[in-house]
């Protein structure tokens, strides 16, 4: 996936530049996982902190920066590595567009990474906010970091937010592949980052309640982690003590095999070959 550059001519270098190894454009692609989840989290973690522990803004700037975070990400990403930055997603695309499976693994990693190495970063910035809102470093902040059912608040258990995450993910999924199938309506040059960014948007504003939206482990468990070696020592537990870091994993990764496959068996056997016209077709008289 690598650019399309015209290669360069002149003195001391003459003719096209030699193909990366496959090694090389491996690692091209895990940077790029690493690098584009992280800005994804960067935002996504730095605007809970300043709504949870500056008291600045509310429900609608997290569903925005979120998504606003995943268009980001995208655009970083996309041509060197496909841009999944969620395990979730490359799941999904391994069980139904093709992806290797032997990619799974280092691309989950990396998104893993990203999200970790971003986490501390907001851990680090946010220092003396988290301290003066939440001295203990408890609950209160933890959600800052990592995902809990009903949002610490709700009377929500973990098997509700396994609910929850499933079908959050299976949502996601479902339209992240029409939006990349280019025998369907996907949209035209680079707006699919900006569409997918909506979509988390909207997925936000509409499934929030329950779980925090987490749809992708990596997101989770990778700030869940830092903020376990940075004074969160309860991390892996919801409010009622029950352990919980499973949920935000396995939820979105059976949610998004479910939206795939629901996707390629509903939508995709229906859909025109480039010859035939699309949608509604009127007919002349």
């Amino acid at each position: 996936m690598s650019t399309d550059a015209a290669p360069e001519t002149g003195a001391g270098r003459a003719g096209p530049a030699p193909a990366p190894s496959e090694r090389w454009r491996i690692g091209g692609e895990l940077v790029a996982e690493f690098v584009g989840t992280m800005v994804l989290l960067l935002f996504g973690t730095g605007v809970v902190a300043q709504v949870v522990a500056g008291k600045l803004g509310d429900h609608d700037s997290i569903a925005w920066a979120w998504g606003l975070g995943v268009t980001f990400g995208v655009y970083i990403a996309a041509r060197t590595s496909g841009a999944h930055l969620n395990p979730a997603v490359t799941v999904a695309l391994a069980a139904f567009r093709g992806f290797p499976w032997h990619k799974v693994a280092p691309y989950a990693l990396a998104q893993t990474a990203g999200a970790f190495v971003a986490a501390l970063l907001v851990r680090w910035n946010y220092t003396e906010i988290l301290a003066q809102a939440d001295p203990g470093h408890t609950i209160k902040t933890q959600v800052v970091f990592s995902t809990l059912p009903g949002n610490g608040t709700f009377p929500v258990s973990e098997w509700g937010a396994l609910r929850d995450q499933i079908i959050g993910t299976a949502i996601l999924l479902l339209v992240i592949m029409a939006l990349t199938d280019v025998l369907n309506t996907a949209p035209k040059a680079n707006l699919g980052a900006l569409l997918t960014g909506l979509l988390v948007v909207a997925i936000g504003m509409a499934f929030g309640a329950d779980a925090g939206y987490a749809i992708n482990p990596a997101r989770d468990f990778g700030p869940r982690l830092a903020s376990f070696l940075t004074g969160y020592h309860g991390a892996w537990r919801d409010q009622y003590g029950n352990l919980y870091f499973w949920v935000p994993i396995v939820g979105p990764l059976i949610g998004g095999v479910i939206g795939a496959a629901l996707y390629r068996w509903l939508i995709a056997p229906f859909l025109p070959t480039s010859e035939q016209p699309a949608g509604r077709v009127l007919e002349a008289d």
